[in-house]
């Protein structure tokens, strides 16, 4: 069984998901962060041979988080694409399975530093920002505070350590004020949000929402002086 967590972002109600999605309640909208399909083709041409199931192991993620919330909305925060050529590169059945996604709901693409053009043939509609109610969607966080914030870009991820033994995991972070998503991609890489670049976002303590199976953990976090 699926245990959610929803937490208050600037008036806001968001779901938690600990598939790494965001679910906005009021307004049927599922929020994902930096799919990076086609990350493990990007890495073949050099050399560096990944299993090539990125993509549709990130669909199927996908495919479960719009079953299980049903949205209205399904909005991309960036990066879904590793590349410009990843559109080209994605096989039929991912294609498919897209064109699937797209009719199901209303799709919103983020523009990202890596996609910063998503592939023509891509359903919905492409966006630098969106807006819910008190939240303001886009890729990348601004360095200055703006209220009602929800990001992608950074990947975060947490540590927790208990009885010798440790754990790093994906994870959410949110001051209440504004909020950084998970990477969603099967192959996406993180930064610890104990690091300048995401820490630096909050003035005062901010909470790291772990990934689990089944269920999203709250750690407290505060900067250093």
């Amino acid at each position: 069984m699926w245990n959610d967590l929803i937490i208050n972002v600037n008036g806001e109600s968001v779901l938690l998901d600990a598939l790494g999605a965001a679910f906005l309640p009021a307004h049927r909208a599922l929020v994902v962060a930096d799919m990076h399909f086609e990350k493990g083709s990007s890495f073949a041409r050099t050399g560096q041979f990944l299993p090539p199931y990125d993509s549709r192991a990130t669909l199927l993620k996908l495919a479960e988080a719009v079953g299980r919330h049903q949205p209205a909305v399904v909005v991309a925060l960036g990066d879904s694409f590793h590349d410009g050529e990843a559109g080209g590169r994605i096989g039929a059945e991912e294609r498919a399975m897209l064109d699937a996604l797209a009719r199901v709901a209303e799709w919103v693409w983020i523009a990202g530093n890596h996609d910063p053009k998503p592939p023509a043939w891509l359903g919905g509609r492409t966006a630098g920002e969106i807006t819910f109610g008190g939240l303001t969607l886009r890729h990348e966080p601004h360095a200055e505070l703006h209220l009602g914030e929800v990001a992608g870009h950074l990947h975060p991820c947490a540590t927790a350590a208990k009885w010798g033994r440790s754990v790093r995991r994906r994870c959410f972070v949110s001051d209440g004020l504004r909020l950084v998503l998970p990477a969603f991609g099967a192959y996406a890489g993180g930064l610890d949000v104990r690091e300048t670049p995401i820490a630096g976002l909050f003035a005062g303590p901010y909470h790291a929402y772990m990934l689990g199976r089944t269920r999203v953990y709250a750690m407290a976090h505060r900067k250093s002086a």
